[in-house]
């Protein structure tokens, strides 16, 4: 009698703790406190690991999409920035800004000089060009200028100095 309880028991508890690898933790203990053969049955185990293997195919599934998703939004951002960052042409030749120093001569006008330099690719008009050389020069736009004296003034060129 009691070899027959001992071995009861312990299949008892091999199949809870078989139960508790694929049963929910609820399920367990309501299968070993009523010992219910229809939650130890083979069919009840089989559609159980059944349950599991398709929620680790599903999960599966569901990392694989969301690591696709991630490599084509990073490759797509990639290529976005790439291609902004090489936005210049392959005839593109930087100008360089430089200053330079002129002598005013008799009947030399602030207007005559910035027309002889004045470059429209870098000023929106001349009146913007005439005014960046009485900043430099801390002039005012009605000032006369008199023979003999400097001014700077700026100028763009292609060859680096």
């Amino acid at each position: 009698m009691f070899g027959i309880l001992f071995l009861e028991q312990l299949f008892v508890t091999y199949v809870c703790i078989y139960v508790r690898c694929v049963m929910s933790e609820a399920m367990a203990i309501a299968a070993s406190l009523y010992n219910n053969p229809r939650f130890n049955s083979e069919s009840e185990i089989r559609i159980r690991n059944n349950k599991l293997r398709r929620q680790k195919i599903v999960r599966r599934q569901y990392m694989l999409i969301s690591a696709i998703v991630f490599v084509v939004m990073f490759v797509a951002v990639f290529n976005i920035f790439s291609f902004k960052a090489s936005a210049q042409s392959d005839s593109y030749v930087p100008e360089y800004k430089y200053y330079k120093t002129i002598t005013i001569h008799s009947g030399d006008s602030l207007w005559k000089l910035a027309s002889s330099e004045y470059n429209e690719d870098h000023y929106k008009n001349i009146e913007s060009y005439i005014s960046e050389i009485c900043k430099i020069n801390s002039l005012d736009s009605d000032t006369i200028l008199y023979a003999g004296e400097s001014l700077v003034i700026p100028y763009y060129s292609c060859d680096y100095k």
